[in-house]
């Protein structure tokens, strides 16, 4: 693979976000005067490295650019081919990509809309360790609160935490191993969560590049209320 090799961006912006509670989609919903959308933009905007970052919208979406007006310029694309489900989103916007030059060996850098309080920082740390990797990486935590398995509302068991890590994005695979690896995953009915567990599916092992715990997806709507206080301090 060339040293040379770019860095794009890509933020899957085509869901609903029904758990979220909000009128709306959760990405555009509304964060200390901004929308969701526009602080996870702001902060990949202010990443050096990136080529470009390319936001996945649905098809018939025409809030975009009313929500996040300052993604402008010729490093902010966007591409209105959303899927049905998060995997279909980022398997269309790495055609969208292609499309636009980027080819086999370029990383992707794959990043959830709705992780708002991102940091440059720490999308230059996965890039840093991931460049000379052969599988590539994500951003992840290691488990530190006991661990329950569920049944019903009752506690069935206690699991072992040790080695358990909880997944966060950005993940960043080379372009062409994660067309490949989605692709499989959807020829064999495979349910993705998120690109790191395509990529496992190829017997590959991404690489664990430590994360933050200040990088939360917002899902549920207390967690909009902890996302203002977290932006009101910095």
């Amino acid at each position: 693979m060339p040293d040379a090799a770019r860095c794009y961006a890509l933020v899957p912006c085509a869901g609903v976000g029904l758990r979220a509670g909000t009128e709306g989609p959760k990405q555009y919903a509304a964060l200390a005067g901004r929308s969701v959308v526009a602080h996870t933009l702001t902060a990949l905007a202010a990443v050096p490295a990136l080529a470009a970052t390319l936001v996945v919208l649905a098809p018939e979406d025409r809030a975009f650019e009313a929500q996040a007006p300052q993604f402008r310029g010729a490093r902010a694309w966007v591409a209105r081919c959303g899927g049905a489900t998060r995997a279909e989103s980022v398997t269309n916007g790495l055609q969208a990509l292609r499309e636009r030059g980027a080819c086999d060996a370029d990383w992707v850098l794959v990043h959830d809309a709705a992780r708002c309080l991102l940091r440059p920082a720490w999308v230059e740390r996965l890039i840093e360790a991931c460049r000379g990797d052969a599988v590539g990486g994500l951003l992840a935590l290691p488990l530190a609160d006991t661990l329950k398995q569920a049944e019903g509302e009752r506690v069935a068991a206690t699991l072992d935490r040790r080695a358990k890590w909880l997944a966060q994005t950005p993940q960043m695979f080379r372009l062409g191993l994660l067309q490949r690896a989605l692709q499989q995953a959807a020829g064999a009915g495979m349910a993705v969560t998120d690109e790191a567990g395509a990529v496992e599916a190829l017997g590959l092992a991404p690489r664990l590049v430590a994360g933050e715990i200040e990088n939360l997806k917002l899902t549920w709507p207390a967690d909009f209320a902890l996302a203002a206080r977290l932006l009101e301090t910095r």
